[in-house]
Parts: structure tokens; C-alpha cells; sequence
């Protein structure tokens, strides 16, 4: 067995639901010093404290990031999970935070690690493989990743979930919401409670290691023989509830694809986009983690390698139906008929005005520009994603529309705007209506 260093400092998650709470409850009592010390400052200099800039401090802001990056699990995942709903319409202030909870999380300690595997594999499991590096290769939110050989000389990627994670998800996620609408960081106005109640679904789905194990093995089935892509596979005899074994596969960070030429990265991004309008079409089954960390890029044989299917979901036959119906409106530039969709979807619905429902369609028209592009649109050279946070941010502000749609439709347009990031950090070029050729009318 070899054990190397680990890059980062390793910091143990806390697993009993107690430590949890007192991490939290610690947290807020820190919060809550640093307005008392800011606040008699500002009076004795005969100024009038406001609660929201006292909150809103910058050490404030770190000390809220850090400690939920250090508690990992649901704390971590939420704020990601949040920003499906409202994404760059949050206040820069909370961006920051959940720009450092989408970070690598500090690795748990080597003890801790070692307990966790000898829980799942059981206390002799040292003994079971011809090699384990103990400095993992990836920490995230729910689990880290760390490289292994069997004793038959089978290299493996061994996901491992941190203590205490799937217990505690209920509890996290209602404490952390606590917090961050205490801080007056979300309007009063949204509302929030289906959202939550879907990440918890959506964590629970992600901490059981069996079911995305089966979402794996579904989903490599579909691009089995696509040669865009490769899908490692699950490696079942070590595979448990709480720890995912698969394939180990030789490849770089996406950025590596930044180098390669045009012709490369117009055709790999225009492959991703053809899958997602699969995904959603035809397999009826969406990868809606669009975490850059999620891809891989394989230089030697100039394919995308897709990871982590712990956020795998099933598409209803009728949501699938709807956004058709969307799609096909956009091309055809049918503001009517986008109407009908929508509303069907449930991104609209009777209770809003008319000025709000016409900012969603226009909203949603110019999103789609791409689709009625007679030529391959230039992700690279287009603006889309600033018009439309502007248009997302007058949406907000302006006609005070604070709208939380279906999840289903939450996790699709997740999945579309990060792909439409990778466009345009990839300068890439892609024919939208060859990629969604099928589904147009």
C-alpha cells in the first residue's frame, strides 16, 4: 500500500447531527459579534448602522463560506442547488459564498478515511488491493476520489462519502436555509420551500452511492457506441451504499481542450449539445450537473469523458412533450405558442401580469436565439449570457417576479446554461439546429 501526501490540509467532517448544529449555531453566534462590534462602531463615529451592510461584511461572508465548505454535505450542496433557481440574479454577496462552496472541499483526515472504508469493506480491506493512495484525487461536496489496483491489477476510481453526510441532509439543509434567509440574502418574496424540499430529494438521491451506480450503468448503455465519449464503468464488487468504484480513466481538466483546434472543440461541444437534447428527448434521463468538474477531456483519443451520475434524474414523458413544444416555438419564433408552453411547463403561470409574462417570453426567445441561426452560432463571439443576466436582473428588480418553477424545469435549464458556459469558454461554433434536428418540427 502507498500513501502519498496530500496537497491540501486535511480538516474532519463533523457526522454526528450535535456537531452539526453547534458548527451552525457557532457560526451564528460569530456573525452575530461581528455586527454587534461593526454596529457600536459605526455609532460611535454617529453614524446609523444598517442591519444588512452588518451582515453583509466581508468577514462575514468568509466565515460563512468556510464553515459549510468545511462541513461539507448538504451545507456545502445547497447554496449549488440555490443557485439553479435564481443564478446570477443573487446578490454579489451571496455569489461569493457559492462560488467558494462550488471549490474542492479540504479532504477528510487519513484516520477518518480509513474508519469510513473499513465500514463498507470491512476492517481487513488494506489487504484486499495491491495499491491505495490515500491523497485523494478529488474533494468535493458529498465524497472525495481516490485512485486504487486491484489484486488482479484493475486500476479504479474509489468515490468515497464523507461521514455523517446522509443523515444529516434534512437537518443541513433546513439550518443553512435558516441562516442564509436570517442574513436577508434571498427576498422575502420567493418562495423558497419547494426548492428546499427538492434538494433534499435531490441529496438524498446523490448520497446513495447504489442508485448512482445504476444511473451510471443506465446511462453508459445509451453511448455505449458514441465515440465522442467515454463512460467509465461501475465496479461492482466494491460498490456499496456509501462507496462507488469504477473505472479509473487517464485524462485532463476540460481546459486542456482550450488548445486543441477549432474544428476539435466546434465538434466535441456541438456532440454535448446533441446529447443534452437526447437526454431530454429521447433517453429521458438528464446528467443535470453541469460542474466543469464533471467533464474530462482525453487528449490521445480527442474524447470528453463524462463523471459523477450522482445527479442523474428521470424525465417525465410530459415535461419532455412541453419543452418540444418550447423548442419548436423558438424556432419558429412563435411568442403564442412559447405562451402555451410555458404555462404548460409551469415556468408562468394565471397569477402573473401581463408585462411579467412577456419579460419570461422574451427572456426565454433570446435564449433560444441560437436554434434559428441558419449557420453554426458562435458561442465565443456571442453576449448571450451578459443580455441575459441583464434581462434575468430587470426581470427581478423591475417586475418583481419571483417565480419558482417545477424542479424538472430547474435541473433542464441548469444543465443548458452550463453547457451554454462551456460554449463560450470553449470559443466554440455549433449548429443548433443540426444538434436538434430530431426534435424540430
Amino acid at each position: 500500500m502507498t500513501d502519498k501526501p496530500t496537497p491540501r490540509p486535511t480538516k474532519a467532517i463533523p457526522s454526528s447531527r450535535l456537531s452539526r448544529v453547534t458548527r451552525l449555531g457557532s457560526l451564528a453566534g460569530r456573525i452575530a459579534t461581528n455586527v454587534v462590534s461593526q454596529g457600536a462602531g459605526q455609532l460611535l463615529k454617529g453614524e446609523k448602522p444598517v442591519l444588512s451592510s452588518l451582515l453583509l461584511t466581508p468577514k462575514n461572508i468568509s466565515n460563512i463560506a468556510d464553515q459549510l465548505a468545511t462541513m461539507r454535505g448538504a451545507a456545502m450542496k445547497l447554496g449549488q442547488l440555490i443557485s439553479m433557481d435564481t443564478g446570477d440574479f443573487l446578490p454579489p454577496e451571496l455569489a461569493t459564498i457559492l462560488g467558494r462552496l462550488r471549490e474542492d472541499a479540504d479532504p477528510m483526515p487519513k484516520p477518518q478515511l480509513i474508519e469510513t472504508l473499513a465500514t463498507s469493506w470491512g476492517k481487513d480491506w488494506q489487504e484486499t488491493l495491491l495499491y491505495f493512495s490515500f491523497a485523494p484525487i478529488a474533494a468535493a461536496s458529498i465524497g472525495q476520489v481516490h485512485k486504487a489496483i486491484t489484486l488482479d491489477g484493475k486500476m479504479l476510481a474509489v468515490k468515497v462519502q464523507y461521514p455523517g453526510v446522509k443523515k444529516s441532509i434534512n437537518s443541513d439543509v433546513d439550518n443553512v436555509a435558516t441562516l442564509i434567509k436570517l442574513t436577508g440574502l434571498v427576498p422575502k418574496s420567493l418562495n423558497v420551500a419547494p426548492l428546499l424540499k427538492e434538494a433534499k430529494e435531490q441529496l438524498h438521491q446523490e448520497a446513495d452511492y447504489l442508485r448512482e451506480a445504476d444511473m451510471l450503468t443506465r446511462y453508459r448503455a445509451h453511448l455505449d457506441s458514441h465515440d465522442c465519449f467515454i463512460i467509465p464503468a461501475c465496479h461492482e464488487p466494491l460498490t456499496t451504499s456509501t462507496v462507488l468504484a469504477m473505472d479509473f480513466i487517464e485524462a485532463s481538466s476540460l481546459d486542456t481542450l482550450l488548445t486543441e483546434p477549432q474544428d476539435v472543440r466546434d465538434r466535441l461541444m456541438t456532440a454535448l449539445m446533441t446529447l443534452f437534447f437526447n437526454e431530454v428527448f429521447e433517453y429521458r434521463l438528464l446528467q443535470s450537473d453541469p460542474n466543469l468538474g464533471n467533464y474530462k477531456y482525453k487528449a490521445d483519443t480527442q474524447q470528453i469523458v463524462l463523471l459523477d451520475f450522482g445527479a442523474t434524474r428521470e424525465v417525465p414523458e410530459k415535461i419532455a412533450m412541453h419543452y418540444q413544444s418550447l423548442l419548436n416555438s423558438a424556432a419558429n419564433n412563435s411568442l403564442l405558442d412559447m405562451e402555451k408552453a410555458a404555462m404548460d411547463i409551469g415556468l408562468i403561470d394565471a397569477s402573473h401580469s401581463k408585462s411579467q409574462i412577456d419579460a419570461v417570453l422574451s427572456i426565454g426567445m433570446e435564449a433560444c436565439e441560437a436554434i434559428r441561426s441558419e449557420s453554426p452560432y458562435d458561442f465565443g463571439q456571442s453576449d448571450l449570457v451578459a443580455r441575459l443576466h441583464e434581462k434575468g436582473m430587470a426581470l427581478t428588480m423591475e417586475h418583481d417576479f419571483w417565480h419558482t418553477p417545477p424542479a424538472d424545469a430547474l435541473f433542464i435549464h441548469r444543465k443548458l446554461g452550463g453547457l451554454f458556459l462551456l460554449a463560450k469558454r470553449l470559443s466554440a461554433r455549433v449548429d443548433m439546429q443540426q444538434a436538434a434536428a430530431p426534435w424540430l418540427a
